[in-house]
């Protein structure tokens, strides 16, 4: 469609009609039945995307970073020892949060492009008192992942909480908050979720309830207290009215639409759909010379992939592929920014999309100069989706 362009990028990302026709009708007041059965749904629902069935749901007007805090506030108390395990900017990030409450804060390094080793981890955890452990699964910066199954099973083994940051990766990747043993999974709407940004999601297992109720000093923030919102969300799941702050209406009716679908395809199949997806991104670009952020094929995330921009390319080539109708995102970790770009490949975006962009990133480099074989990049992509 003339002038239609497709959002390619690590969100937002595009989302359904069905989601959008959502965010189009009239906003229901946030007592009307009608909207509380939505959202007692909804809460139902993310139990089923989290794979957490014993866990809490929470779904909270505000972005990821508000995710982020919502799940440290109510567990650091000041003095708490906290480690980072280093994937890129946003665990620099989370690194900030845990300080800014107080927590004495310790990084699992790693170098550019690596995650730090799980035995590393292990080593560090054993060798001081920590009381959580913070998990990037995809960082949105370089399209690493990180290995949750095994680091949440060694931080539970050390008596550690486990916070994992899935901004990037629920709903996309694979992630079993309970089976993993997982104690708070946490993201936004925008993403692979399916829905327009403005939600705070997250879902909090026993030990970190139980953590947040053995608290000695008070939440230092009132918004993210969930001792304001614990009550609100079990009153919307039993299907009555509650008040603490007027949640994100239209958005909360668009979650329940989107988690209906997400399920209805089935997180399996999903996470198979996802992964699938990146491997045929990254056969086109490799098709086209480029290599990737992450140095290993396991580190690559399914959501979100990173190349490095060839040589003789820079960030101008992306006003060209926007122009042929599909928009990329720059870089974004600061040692880096002017060397990389990231594509977005996750929620409603398949196979057709990942197709479609290939196309545009060909004809963008072959813009720019950049000489290839034209037609590579879809052929070999196609080939993967073919395979399956």
């Amino acid at each position: 469609m003339r002038g239609k362009r497709i959002l390619m990028i690590p969100g937002p990302i595009e989302f359904t009609d069905e989601v959008l026709g959502e965010m189009g009708k009239a906003t229901l007041s946030h007592v009307d039945q009608r909207f509380i059965e939505e959202f007692g749904q909804a809460l139902e629902k993310m139990r089923k995307v989290w794979l957490a069935p014993g866990a809490q749901p929470f779904i909270v007007a505000g972005s990821g970073t508000l995710a982020m805090e919502l799940a440290i506030a109510n567990l650091v108390e000041p003095g708490d020892k906290a480690l980072v395990v280093n994937a890129g900017f946003f665990s620099d990030r989370m690194a900030d949060v845990l300080k800014t409450h107080g927590a004495e804060v310790d990084i699992a390094p790693s170098a550019l492009g690596e995650v730090p080793g799980v035995d590393a981890v292990r080593t560090m955890l054993k060798a001081d008192k920590y009381k959580l452990m913070c998990i990037t699964q995809v960082d949105t910066s370089t399209g690493i992942r990180s290995q949750v199954k095994e680091l949440a099973a060694v931080a539970r083994s050390e008596g550690v909480l486990s916070v994992v940051d899935g901004v990037c990766a629920v709903a996309g990747e694979e992630l079993r908050q309970d089976e993993w043993s997982v104690d708070v999974a946490l993201t936004a709407s925008q993403k692979a979720v399916g829905v327009p940004p403005g939600l705070a999601l997250l879902v909090a297992g026993p030990r970190a309830l139980g953590a947040f109720n053995a608290r000695k000093t008070p939440v230092r923030s009132y918004y993210c207290d969930w001792g304001k919102w614990l009550p609100v969300m079990e009153a919307y799941e039993a299907r009555k009215p509650a008040y603490f702050g007027t949640p994100a209406v239209n958005l909360v009716r668009a979650l329940n639409v989107s988690l209906g679908q997400i399920l209805e395809e089935g997180m399996e199949l999903r996470f198979k759909r996802h992964e699938l997806g990146a491997r045929a991104m990254r056969a086109g670009l490799k098709a086209m010379g480029m290599g990737f952020v992450p140095a290993r094929e396991d580190l690559c995330a399914s959501t979100l992939t990173a190349p490095w921009y060839p040589e003789g390319i820079d960030a101008s080539v992306l006003s060209r592929i926007a122009a042929e109708g599909v928009v990329l995102a720059g870089g974004l970790h600061p040692e880096i920014k002017a060397r990389y770009f990231r594509i977005g490949h996750m929620g409603a975006n398949g196979a057709t999309e990942i197709l479609a962009t290939l196309g545009a990133i060909e004809r963008g480099f072959a813009a720019s100069g950049y000489r290839f074989g034209a037609g590579e990049a879809v052929a070999a992509a196609q080939a993967v989706l073919v395979k399956g």
